[in-house]
């Protein structure tokens, strides 16, 4: 935010100089990027009248002029701007003078000339010439009843400075000169020029018709018609430079009035053409297929996330951000609606962005503007429209449908105390909250504080201590070094730590990549099979306009970016989070309200198998070869693996993964549709499972070694195609009376023809058996007698039978 210090002081003016007053700012949190003179040095220019004009008699494009520069006698000034006439008051030059230094840095000094064979005794200047601006068109044209002779810094006031101020999105009540006013005289105790609005006489009895329709886009809403204004009139030359020195240039007395207000007093309005406005207004949300032209030129498609203010016939304005085309007073104009509403800060918020623009009104709307006083800012446009452009005005009317909530907030002294750091008393901080104009009620220890309209950031106990260390004055706080236990946290040994998964992924081969959340919708479509993901408002790009609920899209996008470059191998892997529609999430510092943010890690193998050797030939990465790395992330662990479908994998070529019978995510090889689709030479195995799933551990637990020896007997069984690893061990396991440690299959045997053992749509499964007793030593006979009951119930479960 950039203002005068002028304007400032002449709502607060402390005995402190610009330096100082910088600092105080700084240092109570409102950061002064900048400071910058309005003018650069130069000295002896002065107001100047010219009383006549004659043509230069050897130079076509030069004029001799008779200058009145208060002297005894008038001077002789030749010059060559084109607007150089009879009857105007311009900056003279005078012999002597130092214009502003030049691009060497050293300035400029006038002294007696000669032009084309004709004396001139100093120059008339531009406002470039004199670093105001970069207008070149002519002389620098002042006001009529400028006084001649006058020093023309002190005339247009230019031993001034431009503040810039570095606000923080808390700060909303700063943005506004009579706000940062306000902080000033809280922080020096120099009385503040509190305005008074006093009401402008009512001429008639017009209103026009407004409704509000969305109590949660406008919380009050205050107008008022004015009629038989002259847009023609001439913004006056205070005002002007007022708004130039913001950085906001003129545009025509009816839109200035409106832009003055807003840096005087914070409050952005907007004033309707209103002969141009269809019966009345409505003030609602859009509707799906709406349009707008702004006063930009752009012309916008609405959705219903944005709240506009409407006409019976089109859209008139884009509420709280910019007014249409439509309603935009012009030189025709005679009678204006002036309009001043509450804007809820989360019906205006990132709506700008998403258009690809922003505000000022748009800029302090989304961060919270005082609702208490839009009839009073009213009456201060309507009184400036009155004096500059004429008019008669209408009753006011004011309406109000909710208004924010100011929750008392609590501030113990003793807690102020120990967060800032120094000793502190109760009295110090009601003073604090009587200077900053907080309503107080005073306890046992204890301040509860009623914000004020204008305060929005003030919402917990440790806004209240910011405010009294700001105003007491950090320099204050006591040089005292920090004291700290230093006790070192125990992490659970059933729970590993993500930094050690990296480790263990990248011990694997795969490399760390890190995406944006927010992605294509055309991966969520079809890597994800979700059709209605979270829209974003404000998309830093076209195209990453949805957030994402699975992190294949990302890592497919990441392969799709190496094979551009040429990268003959790549294995990726992803830590991050996803998003998903969840109606049971409730909103919260840590949470948003219908959205659960689960993490994931992710991953994906492209190309060889492994590096490039003499002793093997190169082959391309399989499924088996992703679930041996997920097997050895997972170690001791067992994983299942069940045959499943997944919109991004391979049909035939997928499974769920599942952890002591819970699913917690999915590998596969990328669906060939999708392999297609993206362009992709070969297919990538991917896999994707829950980071809390793969953290948690299984502590081991201490056993002897074993007393007695172990048996191993070999079993195979013909079963059918359809019988399953898993289910041929599961059912093993399930059979055996306790004796059975372990069961693993050694050899698959199908032959290439039907034969008198085997048929068509059978194989043979050989499995090898661990047998253990740990107290007794095992004997033929029950060795046997649990061979036989694993056998029975592998016939009995799954139709196999003991290979001859």
């Amino acid at each position: 935010m950039q203002f005068p210090e002028s304007w400032l002081r002449s709502f607060c003016n402390p005995a402190l100089n610009t330096q100082e007053l910088a600092e105080l700012l700084t240092m109570s949190g409102l950061e002064v990027e900048e400071l910058r003179p309005v003018a650069p040095p130069f000295h002896g220019i002065v107001v100047a009248e010219i009383l006549s004009a004659e043509q230069h008699p050897n130079a076509d494009k030069l004029r001799v002029c008779t200058v009145n520069a208060g002297g005894a006698e008038p001077l002789q000034i030749v010059c060559g701007a084109p607007n150089a006439r009879a009857g105007i008051r311009v900056p003279l030059a005078t012999i002597g003078a130092e214009l502003p230094p030049g691009e060497d840095g050293k300035p400029f000094q006038i002294g007696k000339g000669k032009l084309r064979g004709v004396e001139s005794f100093g120059m008339l200047c531009s406002a470039r010439e004199l670093k105001l601006s970069e207008d070149h068109g002519g002389l620098l044209e002042l006001a009529a009843d400028a006084p001649i002779g006058q020093n023309i810094r002190e005339h247009l006031k230019l031993d001034d400075t431009l503040f810039t101020l570095k606000l923080t999105p808390n700060l909303a009540h700063c943005l506004s000169v009579y706000g940062v006013a306000r902080e000033v005289s809280a922080l020096t105790g120099s009385p503040l020029l509190k305005p008074e609005f006093t009401p402008v006489a009512v001429k008639h009895d017009a209103k026009l018709p407004v409704r509000i329709e969305a109590a949660d886009l406008c919380g009050r809403f205050s107008g008022r018609i004015v009629r038989g204004v002259n847009t023609k009139a001439q913004t006056p030359a205070w005002m002007v430079e007022r708004l130039a020195r913001c950085g906001q240039r003129s545009v025509s007395p009816l839109v200035d009035i409106s832009n003055y207000v807003m840096f005087e007093f914070g409050r952005p309005s907007h004033i309707f053409d209103l002969d141009k406005i269809h019966d009345g207004l409505t003030v609602r949300w859009a509707k799906q297929g709406e349009a707008l032209k702004l006063l930009n030129g752009n012309t916008i498609e609405l959705d219903e996330t944005v709240g506009v203010i409407a006409d019976s016939k089109q859209v008139e304005s884009l509420a709280g951000i910019m007014g249409g085309d439509a309603t935009a007073v012009s030189d025709d104009t005679r009678n204006v609606y002036v309009e001043a509403a509450f804007w809820w800060p989360k019906a205006v918020a990132g709506r700008s962005r998403k258009f690809n623009f922003s505000t000022d009104a748009g800029h302090r709307f989304e961060r919270g503007v005082d609702p208490a006083q839009t009839v009073e800012h009213i009456e201060r446009i309507t009184q400036l429209i009155v004096d500059i452009c004429g008019g008669e005005a209408g009753p006011m009317d004011d309406q109000t449908t909710q208004l924010p909530a100011r929750k008392p907030v609590t501030l113990r002294v003793a807690r102020a105390a120990k967060i800032i750091g120094m000793p502190l008393t109760q009295a110090q901080c009601a003073t604090v909250f009587q200077r900053l104009g907080l309503d107080y009620v005073e306890g046992e220890g204890t301040l509860t504080v009623t914000p004020p309209s204008w305060r929005f950031d003030i919402q917990i106990e440790e806004d209240l201590v910011e405010e009294v260390i700001r105003v007491l004055g950090y320099p204050n706080l006591p040089d005292t070094p920090p004291l700290a236990p230093v006790v070192g946290k125990v992490r659970s040994e059933s729970r590993a730590s993500v930094h050690a998964l990296r480790h263990a992924l990248a011990g694997r081969d795969y490399f760390e990549t890190i995406n944006f959340s927010f992605v294509e919708a055309r991966w969520e479509q079809e890597l994800a099979g979700n059709a209605n993901p979270i829209q974003l408002l404000n998309p830093i790009a076209a195209p990453l306009a949805v957030m994402r609920t699975s992190l294949i899209g990302s890592l497919v996008q990441v392969l799709r970016y190496n094979l551009t470059r040429k990268a003959p191998r790549v294995r990726v892997f992803e830590i991050g989070r996803v998003f998903l529609r969840d109606a049971s999430i409730v909103e919260s510092d840590s949470s948003i309200a219908g959205v659960r943010q689960p993490m994931r890690v992710a991953a994906l193998a492209w190309g060889a198998a492994d590096q490039s050797q003499w002793s093997q030939r190169d082959r391309l990465v399989d499924f088996f070869d992703v679930k041996g790395d997920l097997e050895s992330l997972f170690a001791p662990r067992q994983l299942q693996f069940v045959a499943a479908e997944h919109p991004a994998l391979h049909p035939g070529r997928s499974a769920r993964v599942l952890l002591d019978g819970q699913e917690i995510g999915v590998v596969g090889e990328l669906h060939p549709k999708w392999r297609q689709g993206y362009e992709l030479p070969s297919a990538p195995v991917l896999f994707e499972l829950d980071l809390d799933a793969v953290l948690s551990l299984t502590l081991p637990k201490g056993q002897g070694v074993q007393r007695q020896q172990s048996v191993l007997r070999d079993i195979a069984v013909i079963v059918g195609e359809q019988v399953t690893h898993d289910a041929l061990i599961s059912t093993i396991q399930g059979a055996q009376d306790g004796l059975v440690r372990s069961a693993k299959l050694f050899d698959v045997f199908k032959p290439g023809q039907a034969n008198a053992e085997m048929q068509a749509g059978e194989r043979s499964m050989a499995v090898r058996l661990e047998l253990l007793d740990e107290e007794t030593t095992l004997t033929d006979e029950r060795i046997e007698q649990t061979v036989a009951r694993v056998l029975a119930a592998l016939g009995e479960k799954l139709g196999a039978r003991l290979r001859g």
